[in-house]
């Protein structure tokens, strides 16, 4: 590639989002490049939960079945757990402090699985981004260039013209696009539009080893993490997490989080004693990656949108890793723009189409980063109340866990406190509704009037809603002896109606409607009569609206507008429905 390229949209960053957003616009039918900096995709393992919203997304665009082909399996990671250490000899080690089932797994499943057609999973960046890289070319051959960087880009209004530089020959090519999304993870293209990362200073810091070696003889497997609360010394409270390809016992590689100390601490050579004192593993033979060292933030963008610039994932947000929001968050941005990219750039949609971009997401992103920072925030105290937090010294840590373990009748009644005190991390570990409940008040849809069910404090509750601007209830529904997720009669270019059932009304407004503004509008009916059976009545409870009602869902299987009780005149409403939505 050299001398000058026109496409419609310049993809900076091939990272998780920016990968997942090539896989998006690729189904939107939307011409893209793609630029990476690096030679190849990540050789860290960096975020390794995917929630159940995000999977569903992957459902949505076939790129979940690969996935789930390399990601440990629920019964592997559904748990969290403290224990003293991993192993040794000594009266406090390999103590089991508390664990407690976690994001959908143990007696979690049933609640998670009614929620949605696919159950969360556990894939290491590091393995996930080949997979997303595999599919990401195959729908968009040629274009997806790794070992490119952008060197500059200025924005003219009309258009957005960048420089990129092949890492390989040295040869500059300028592209011409409509719209540059960046998802650099904030490294160049929010600073030069003018966006500013706001939120309090860089928190603490923290350093990673990521290593491979055989743990199978003391580790316990099925846990997403487990966090080690040394009984001497709170330098060597750490925590552990499997970072596979092999998952379980089985697991070859791994990534240790030390105490938060000075960025340098220790380099490939000097963590390895230290890695050997923490585990308690004197003798451990170990190969180690990587150290990194990396800062928790709690920022957002001021704005996610400047001109014909557009940014996603931690370009946009950056958020401790409680509660697993980030790269999900990245994700569910690429989503939700890549339809309206779609849109626009089709003539189907008015660009004040992209400004509902940042009204829907940016809020999410708010929430997101501040619900990380609080469950980073609570789970120290929990640590606290247990008595291994780093402010407790040495002498008392061991005096207080002696207490928790005592088995008289008042060491019964110190880990039943405690007991209550972790279930409180339900709101970091348990937190269903802020995977799949975010839903956006103020964007393209059309507002009924009515108002959001009320949201658990904890948001280990999920209430599923038809509400305009909620993500379409999740039901299981039949078609000639074959299943489906109601989440899978959505197009991913697409709007969908459904009704109450074959409602002839309905569906001939929405052919009308679809052909005088050339969108497509596809029309599904559920219920007796329908094309599709509601065997259990599943539907029913969740769908909102009556046999005479309508729903619009929009590509990305958000709710647009909703007719409860049927139009006396259905194509003026639908069309009405979909001018607002599309800014038409």
């Amino acid at each position: 590639m050299m001398g000058s390229v026109e496409v419609p949209v310049l993809i900076v960053g091939g990272g998780g989002c920016g990968l997942s957003a090539s896989v998006f616009l690729s189904d939107q039918g939307v011409d893209h490049l793609l630029v990476e900096r690096h030679p190849d995709t990540s050789r860290v393992p960096k975020a390794h939960y995917l929630n159940q919203r995000t999977m569903e997304i992957y459902r949505q665009h076939h790129v979940a079945d690969d996935v789930l082909a390399e990601a440990a399996p629920l019964d592997k990671f559904g748990k969290v757990r403290w224990q003293t250490t991993l192993a040794g000899d000594g009266p406090l080690d390999r103590r089991l402090i508390h664990e407690m089932d976690a994001f959908g797994g143990g007696s979690l499943e049933p609640t998670y699985a009614a929620a949605g057609p696919l159950l969360p999973a556990k894939l290491p960046q590091m393995w996930l981004e080949p997979i997303l890289r595999r599919h990401a070319e195959d729908r968009n051959p040629g274009r997806i260039l790794f070992h490119h960087e952008m060197l500059s880009f200025t924005d003219e209004g009309d258009r957005v013209v960048a420089e990129v530089r092949d890492l390989d020959t040295g040869e500059t090519t300028t592209v011409t696009s409509r719209y540059l999304i960046g998802a650099d993870g904030g490294r160049m293209v929010a600073a030069a539009v003018g966006i500013e990362m706001q939120g309090p200073p860089a928190q603490v810091n923290t350093t990673t080893a990521y290593f491979s070696a055989d743990l199978s003889a003391w580790w316990q497997e099925g846990t997403l993490i487990t966090h080690f609360l040394s009984p001497e010394d709170p330098d060597l409270s750490s925590n552990l997490i499997e970072m596979g390809p092999s998952w379980g016992k089985d697991c070859e590689q791994w990534g240790l989080h030390f105490a938060p100390g000075p960025p340098g601490r220790w380099n490939a050579e000097t963590v390895v004693p230290r890695i050997r004192e923490l585990l308690r593993i004197p003798d451990l033979e170990m190969t180690v990656h990587k150290v990194t060292d990396w800062v928790v933030h709690a920022h957002l963008a001021d704005r996610y949108r400047a001109g014909r610039v557009l940014i996603a994932g931690d370009a946009a947000h950056r958020q401790p890793p409680a509660v697993g929001l980030g790269l999900n968050t990245g994700i569910q941005d690429a989503h939700n723009l890549a339809w309206k990219l779609a849109a626009v750039l089709g003539g189907r949609a008015g660009d004040a189409l992209i400004d509902t971009y940042e009204s829907e997401r940016r809020p999410v992103g708010r929430e997101n980063v501040d619900w990380a920072v609080s469950a980073a925030v609570h789970h120290q105290a929990v640590i606290d109340a247990v008595g291994a937090g780093h402010n407790i010294p040495a002498p008392r840590r061991r005096q207080r866990l002696e207490a928790y373990f005592d088995p008289s009748p008042l060491g019964e009644t110190v880990r039943e406190r405690a007991r209550e005190i972790f279930h409180t991390h339900r709101g970091g570990c348990q937190s269903l509704d802020m995977e799949v409940g975010f839903h956006y008040e103020d964007g393209a849809l059309v507002p009924d009037g009515s108002t959001a069910p009320r949201r658990v404090p904890m948001r280990n509750e999920h209430q599923p809603t038809s509400r305009p601007g909620h993500r379409l209830p999740h039901a299981w529904i039949t078609r000639d002896g074959r299943r489906a997720s109601t989440l899978d009669l959505t197009g991913r270019g697409d709007f969908t109606l459904i009704t109450g059932a074959r409602d002839t009304a309905w569906a001939e407004a929405a052919a009308r409607v679809a052909q005088k503004l050339s969108v497509g509008v596809r029309t599904v009916g559920i219920g007796d009569g329908g094309q599709w059976s509601d065997p259990d009545g599943a539907w029913q409870a969740v769908s909102g609206i009556t046999d005479t009602g309508a729903l619009l869902v929009r590509p990305d299987q958000h709710v647009a507008w909703r007719s409860t009780h049927g139009a006396q005149d259905p194509e003026q409403e639908l069309a009405q429905a979909l001018a607002a939505v599309l800014d038409r």
